[in-house]
């Protein structure tokens, strides 16, 4: 069962439980519960034909061991998340506390193995002796002789999600069980699974239950359902389920929320931004003291002192100063929040252009994703649906003034519309909305090297085509959710190895390493192809350009073709007064490719101009003559 996120869920009475990390972006909290079945059914291996898998577990070993392995990657990832495991069908009931039964909670056949919360080493140490201890686990998963009450554990659940993640974002409650029907044959135990089932989806739990008939409206199931295994069987769709988990388990990461989106004058929405792509690392959260008998959490203090006494000095007498023509300019902290204050956190559309404006070199900054919110201003989420789908439909952009948070540097950004993305499922991969790209500076662009470039002949191009063919990734898409960067994976099983007091690995998993046979079997032969017209191409190259110096240009003296480049400029130099405003469209294109039009003189570029029917104005600049041959060069090149 999935939670229903921000998106789907529109207003709710409570808000939601936002965290700021080291990094200073928001984090958003989960509560994550698995109810595994125990009964006999659940305890029995899986029957399988081939002897190599007569050791595989039984389904509830193998949800446990599902949930022991996201426990240790959602510590990582999400360490504020919480995680919890309920029993269900035991013989044995226990609940939170010891005087549960007292306050009339008691939940028969259900055993809290792990509470709702974040999980320690502890925790993560018990759940791993349990699932590799097959003693301890039969003397633990013994099943009831009764059955257990669907709404009894979905109660059960419900309690728990109440007392322990009131205020969280997202609950998400994962059932694992083997009966798809239970209460077959009694229509009021099953009446009461769904009142029960109602109450967790009124609570925020995603969740699919059958209609009855004081609610009427219930959710209807889902029409398409999950692809099945190759292999068909429910274990084998369970790892595939863990594995489809950790793949988008990633922490969310919110850059700001309720910020002003000023579309036009008067025209203000609510909107909120995310990091959709950024770059994991490893994180110190704490210090840590390890001369005790157990590691425990130190708490860091500083203090300032002056230089010349060494006496104390308080955060009240430190002013921040600057140096300007040689003399110390000094700033109180007031002023220099209001030097460096441009206005409140704003997203200010200026005004639009074609989408192809926009250079790909343009790049410096991760963009962000941002998406309508309807807390501050209702309506948000049609004035933003409507702009999006404009903006997508016409091939616009919008260029805005941009200050993403309080005190920090404005700048100017391009709101370029995002269509929504769904896999070969239909499952949706990226929601429709609008990235806001920062745009760069004049002084953040640097120019291009003048470097001298050789055009590859198209027979090593054509080559190198049928190389990069053979290497493409099935079906011509990298999803960069299925590499994890192995140095911040090896560095998250070192520290797991010592949090739990486990061996130490060899080596890590690299991922990102070539399949180097495959490689050889599939494009070794093109490869080694290419490399020998590589060499017949150079030498020809060589011979062509003979006496030439390959860096500069410039001709050795003595060579034949010395004698062939001085008639050639002596000749040059006699037609030269003839044609003096004249360029021809290979040294303009060469011009181009090196930024270089702007130094042409006005009449070259006037010239080329009317031989090419580019229209100028009477009293245009060199500016403008300057912009109106690089974009006649733009669309030329787009076209070629």
């Amino acid at each position: 069962m999935a939670d229903r996120s921000n998106y789907n869920r529109g207003q709710e009475d409570e808000e939601d439980e936002e965290d700021i990390d080291e990094t200073g972006y928001k984090t958003t909290k989960d509560a994550v519960l698995f109810a595994i079945d125990v009964s006999p059914t659940m305890l029995t291996k899986p029957y399988q034909l081939d002897s190599k898998k007569t050791d595989r577990d039984t389904p509830t070993i193998a949800a446990l061991k599902c949930a022991y392995s996201l426990m240790q990657q959602r510590i990582i990832s999400n360490p504020n998340d919480m995680m919890g495991i309920l029993l269900f069908g035991t013989q044995d009931s226990r609940f939170q506390d010891e005087d549960a039964s007292s306050r009339g909670l008691s939940y028969p056949h259900c055993y809290l193995l792990t509470d709702l919360e974040v999980p320690g080493a502890r925790d993560i140490k018990r759940l791993r002796d349990l699932v590799n201890d097959e003693d301890e686990a039969k003397q633990l998963l013994q099943p009831s002789d009764e059955p257990v009450s669907m709404a009894n554990v979905l109660f059960c659940a419900n309690q728990i999600f109440t007392t322990k993640a009131p205020n969280f974002s997202s609950r998400r409650l994962f059932l694992v069980t083997d009966n798809d029907t239970p209460h077959d044959d009694d229509k009021a135990l099953r009446s009461a699974a769904a009142v029960r089932a109602k109450d967790l989806y009124d609570l925020g739990v995603d969740i699919i239950y059958s209609a009855i008939p004081s609610d009427p409206d219930a959710p209807a199931p889902v029409t398409k359902a999950s692809r099945a295994s190759a292999s068909g069987d429910g274990l084998t769709l369970l790892q595939s389920l863990l594995s489809n988990i950790n793949s988008r388990s990633s922490p969310r990461r919110a850059l700001f929320s309720n910020m002003s989106f000023e579309i036009g004058p008067g025209l203000k929405i609510s909107i909120k931004g995310y990091i959709i792509v950024k770059r994991q690392e490893p994180a110190r959260s704490s210090y840590v003291y390890m001369g005790g008998e157990r590691p425990q959490l130190a708490a860091g203090s500083s203090t300032l002192q002056a230089e010349d006494t060494a006496r104390s000095v308080d955060k009240v007498e430190i002013r921040k100063a600057y140096k300007f023509g040689g003399e110390t300019v000094s700033f109180t902290p007031e002023e220099i929040s209001d030097v460096r204050n441009f206005g409140d956190p704003v997203l200010r559309i200026i005004g639009f252009k074609p989408l192809s404006m926009l250079p790909i070199w343009a790049n410096h900054r991760p963009s962000t994703f941002i998406y309508p919110s309807e807390e501050d201003i209702i309506g948000s989420t049609r004035v933003f649906s409507a702009l999006q789908q404009k903006l997508l439909k016409g091939q616009k952009m919008g260029l805005a003034w941009y200050i993403p948070r309080r005190n920090a540097t404005p700048t100017l950004a391009a709101v370029i519309p995002g269509a929504e993305r769904l896999d070969e499922d239909g499952v949706q991969v990226m929601p429709p909305g609008l990235w806001v790209h920062v745009l760069p500076f004049a002084d953040d662009v640097r120019a291009i090297p003048d470097t001298t470039v050789v055009q590859a002949p198209d027979v090593l191009i054509d080559k190198m085509r049928t190389i990069v063919q053979q290497l493409q990734l099935p079906k011509a898409v990298y999803d960069p959710k299925k590499y994890p960067n192995p140095s911040l994976q090896w560095f998250y099983r070192i520290l797991q190895a010592l949090a739990l007091d486990e061996d130490l690995p060899e080596k890590p998993e690299d991922k990102t390493l070539p399949r180097y046979r495959q490689i050889d079997k599939r494009a070794g032969n093109y490869v080694v192809e290419w490399g020998s017209e590589l060499e017949e191409q150079y030498e020809i190259w060589k011979k062509a350009n003979a006496g030439r110096n390959t860096a500069t240009g410039a001709t050795k003296r003595g060579s034949a073709a010395a004698g062939e480049d001085t008639k050639r400029t002596k000749t040059t130099a006699s037609t030269s007064s003839k044609s003096s405003d004249s360029i021809s469209d290979e040294d303009m294109r060469k011009a181009f490719e090196t930024s270089k039009i702007s130094k042409l003189t006005v009449a070259v570029l006037k010239a080329w101009c009317k031989e090419k029917g580019v229209k100028l104005p009477a009293t245009a600049k060199k500016g403008d003559i300057v912009d109106e041959v690089t974009g006649y060069m733009e669309s030329k090149m787009s076209l070629s």
